[in-house]
């Protein structure tokens, strides 16, 4: 468990699997997916069938998404994917699902002590994530926490018949240790 001010990101428990199903796939049209690669749809899944499924991740230690949470309810998650681990190149990824929790500060946080608790336990140089032109917000919270941007593919996500950007930030340890440290 990592706390911070305003939320605490703790690994998920069996108990928190119908609620995150609920904010992931309750609603047809989430407000948040139009954030998060709304090019790629957001396939339902069954809410038994994902709970069991993401039981058995837990069970096995394989999930690498934390909840987050924030005045005493799930807000949203953290998660992390290998894109390369023989080269130690790991990515990472937030999502607030509650709009109640947007621009407040709570998804900077988060992704602040996600970062910080990924550089603590794993044997990496880097972290990086890849958003698009459409969600400054995800843009601004990699530029607060001292990101950089290291690449935009310019026009390559098709989303409401226009094109954006895929934008990629990152961060060396040695860059985060001396602001964050």
């Amino acid at each position: 468990m990592n706390k911070g001010e305003k939320v605490t990101l703790k690994q998920l428990a069996e108990e928190d699997l119908p609620v995150l199903w609920e904010m992931i796939y309750g609603e047809e049209d989430p407000e948040w997916k139009r954030w998060d690669a709304p090019y790629y749809p957001l396939k339902p899944r069954e809410k038994e069938e994902y709970v069991i499924s993401m039981k058995i991740l837990l069970e096995e230690g394989l999930d690498t998404r934390w909840a987050i949470w924030a005045r005493e309810r799930l807000i949203g998650s953290v998660s992390c994917y290998w894109e390369h681990k023989p080269s130690n190149w790991l990515e990472a990824g937030i999502v607030i699902y509650d709009p109640a929790f947007w621009n407040g500060g709570y998804g900077t946080e988060a992704f602040k002590l996600w970062i910080s608790h990924l550089f603590e336990h794993y044997p990496i140089h880097r972290i990086g994530y890849t958003t698009w032109s459409g969600n400054e917000r995800m843009m601004k919270v990699g530029e607060k926490l001292g990101m950089k941007m290291e690449a935009r593919i310019r026009k390559c996500r098709l989303y409401n018949g226009i094109y954006f950007d895929s934008i990629k930030m990152g961060i060396l340890k040695e860059e985060w240790e001396a602001l964050h440290h």
